[in-house]
């Protein structure tokens, strides 16, 4: 008793005493892991309320418009059957990110970057706090390296530092997603429209009619003054939450108490990385890796060069995908090291290779019938000016559950949002603005994006959902007031 007095004296004084919000976390962490399902069974569930909804708003459960090439006009279970493949290229690309991401994350160079970083934190509180704030500034630049660096520093730390619960750095790995990504350099939104090759024709005549241009620049968008603040708000929100929902570490459960393996050191080498024949040559020599890496970026540099007008407007997902595996290659030096580094990844990616399919059908069961159009235009019907930014918010953090894809639901949304902006005199920039920060909340509700998060980890949804909710709590709100406060500093258009 008397020995281990100190030890917890100290540890409340060093960051580990538990809030009130810490225990409201736990309590709704213990919730989720006795009643939730497992990321898959989300989009099982999810995939027959959307069905129901359809049913009641009216929809068709049977039938196919005359042109074949109509994206309109489906019942509920063709529009499934039509989505379901529709998102296939976009699983073929976020499959990749996830393995070429880890591959980038476990060599040798950002190995011993993570390994630095994870010896900074002190306190499990601290360690929880600073992997959020790094979180948030990864996604800030890209998404994608963000997700999958975060969950590698995250289990780096949880294996350096005693105490640490694995489930709440879980949670705040995963939190970039769900805070700033879309409103960073490499939000799907803010890029579609500053670009009249990505934007769909449709979407740039409703700009034009407000605007006179088809396009609406980053200038007018991320880099807002009003957006950078909002950003800015959410970060610090963000930060307060982790600190205060970090639990005690008598109260913590470890990896270790999780029954979690957290394997090797990122960047670690194995003893027999070494050639036995002489065949073995061309895996083993770095030639022609630096050979391919070099071909790659005259590439990238020629792609960028002839992009339109921002060169950012040449960032897409393909880029990405080609920047991680040049990265990868360069980084892991040999070819037989990368090689290894994509087998061991490929793992992760299971869960995007299972259930975007079925997130494609729910995004059928929604694009190709009228029910987006049902629900839009009954938001619109009770909106006024100074209250559709708080409408759409709220409206496009719903859809957000259901169709979990910030690029894909904004070809959905672009339309009647941009379209009822126009008639409400509201600025079209400020509603990419709206989407970007209440698009990203949703992602504190469901598990589609935690995917690779989950698997590098080894951690299941229900483990991490009751953190992400006690961070939803805090953070749409704070979404809510600031797009309806900030809009009405802007002027149409």
């Amino acid at each position: 008793m008397t020995s281990n007095a100190p030890k917890v004296a100290e540890a409340r004084d060093s960051g580990g005493g538990e809030t009130w919000l810490a225990r409201l976390a736990l309590r709704f962490t213990a919730f989720s892991q006795k009643w939730l399902p497992d990321a898959f069974g989300f989009v099982l569930i999810g995939t027959f309320v959307v069905l129901a909804l359809g049913l009641v708003s009216g929809e068709a459960l049977l039938g196919t418009p005359d042109d074949p090439e109509a994206s309109s006009g489906f019942g509920l279970v063709d529009a499934w059957g039509k989505g379901f493949w529709s998102l296939i290229e976009f699983t073929l690309q976020m499959a990749i990110i996830v393995i070429a991401g880890y591959a980038v994350a476990i060599s040798p160079p950002v190995g011993r970057l993570i390994t630095w970083l994870a010896a900074l934190p002190r306190t499990p509180r601290g360690a929880i706090t600073f992997t959020a704030a790094v979180a948030m500034l990864t996604a800030y630049v890209n998404w994608a390296f963000g997700l999958v660096f975060t969950a590698i520093l995250a289990k780096e730390i949880a294996r350096r530092l005693p105490g640490v619960d694995y489930r709440a750095i879980g949670a705040m790995a995963f939190l970039g997603l769900g805070t700033v990504w879309a409103q960073g350099l490499s939000g799907s939104a803010a890029l579609q429209v500053a670009s009249t090759a990505s934007s769909p024709a449709a979407v740039q005549e409703i700009i034009a009619e407000g605007r006179g241009s088809g396009v609406i620049p980053l200038t007018d968008t991320i880099f807002l003054w009003q957006g950078i603040v909002a950003t800015a708000v959410i970060f610090v929100v963000a930060l307060a939450m982790a600190w205060f929902l970090a639990p005690s570490p008598e109260r913590a459960m470890t990896a270790e108490r999780l029954g979690i393996d957290l394997g090797p050191a990122p960047g670690t080498r194995r003893s027999d990385d070494r050639r036995s024949r002489p065949g073995e040559w061309v895996e083993f020599s770095p030639t022609l890796t630096i050979l391919l890496f070099a071909l790659g970026v005259w590439y990238l540099a020629r792609h960028f060069a002839q992009a339109e007008g921002n060169p950012l407007n040449a960032l897409d997902l393909n880029t990405i995908n080609l920047i991680l595996i040049l990265l990868a290659l360069i980084l892991h030096w040999r070819p037989v090291h990368l090689a290894r580094a994509f087998k061991e990844g490929t793992p992760a990616a299971s869960g995007v290779l299972l259930q975007f399919p079925l997130y494609g059908g729910i995004f059928g069961m929604i694009a190709f019938t009228g029910l987006h159009k049902t629900i839009a235009d009954w938001l619109v019907s009770v909106s006024s000016e100074y209250f559709y930014p708080a409408l759409i918010s709220v409206y496009s953090c719903v859809l957000g559950v259901f169709v979990p894809s910030g690029g894909g639901k904004w070809v959905i949304e672009a339309p009647y949002v941009l379209g009822a902006a126009n008639e409400l005199q509201v600025n079209q920039g400020w509603m990419v603005v709206v989407y970007d920060l209440s698009e990203a909340s949703a992602n504190l509700l469901q598990p589609f994006w935690m995917l690779p998060t989950l698997a590098i980890l080894g951690l299941k949804a229900r483990d991490i959902m009751g953190y992400t909710f006690a961070m939803f709590l805090a953070l749409f709100p704070t979404v809510v007031v600031l797009v309806t406060l900030l809009a009405q500093t802007l002027p149409f258009p």
